[in-house]
């Protein structure tokens, strides 16, 4: 089944895939704290807005609550920024999340997002249809395809570089590179996996 980018969160864990059958030449780096999705060396020019982009940030709140935000585009940014400024994961998703709406793309392909904190986890999407946004308890997916709307996913990593390599390797169709993030009172850990790149 191809379900495109996900998401994946829960409390204290949470992880993001890139599955492509359009753009497969991408890869995960990071830079500065940041997980960027970006094309590889030998991937052919493109003018599509939505190939690169940030897909996790470890950011701190004013209480000095760590954070980390998933997602698959350019609104990982703005949400990371506003859980900078104070505002809840609920509301830095939905307000972010409705004013970017769905990307413009040939398949209205709808934006996933995700907010990690030490004991609790948030997860969003904005398609052509619906804006949702639901606190979680337990490990929850929602994807750009199929699975538009949370449900659970059995994610059994405990630690960042397990949450990217298992995404990476779910039984999904047109898999390409995934990051993991893990928050406890200590702080954001963040991984990725290339699949062997």
């Amino acid at each position: 089944m191809y379900v495109g980018r996900f998401v994946v969160v829960a409390p204290g864990i949470g992880g993001y895939r890139v599955s492509s059958r359009s753009f497969p030449n991408r890869r995960v780096s990071r830079r500065d704290g940041t997980l960027t999705v970006g094309p590889t060396p030998d991937a052919p020019e493109t003018d599509n807005p939505y190939v690169s982009y940030n897909c996790a940030r470890g950011v701190e709140s004013p209480t000095g609550e760590p954070l980390a935000a998933l997602g698959n585009g350019s609104h990982v940014d703005p949400i990371a920024e506003k859980l900078e400024r104070g505002y809840p994961a609920r509301d830095a998703l939905a307000s972010t999340l409705l004013a970017l709406d769905f990307e413009k793309d040939d398949y209205d392909t709808p934006r996933v997002a995700g907010v990690v904190g030490a004991d609790a986890a948030v997860i969003g999407t904005v398609r052509r249809d619906a804006l949702l946004v639901e606190a979680v308890d337990e490990p929850t997916v929602v994807a750009t395809y199929e699975t538009d709307s949370p449900e659970p996913y059995d994610l059994t990593a405990t630690d960042a570089g397990g949450a990217a390599t298992e995404l990476l390797e779910a039984d999904l169709e047109h898999p390409v590179c995934a990051a993991g993030a893990t928050v406890d009172a200590d702080g954001v850990s963040l991984a990725f996996d290339n699949g062997g790149d």
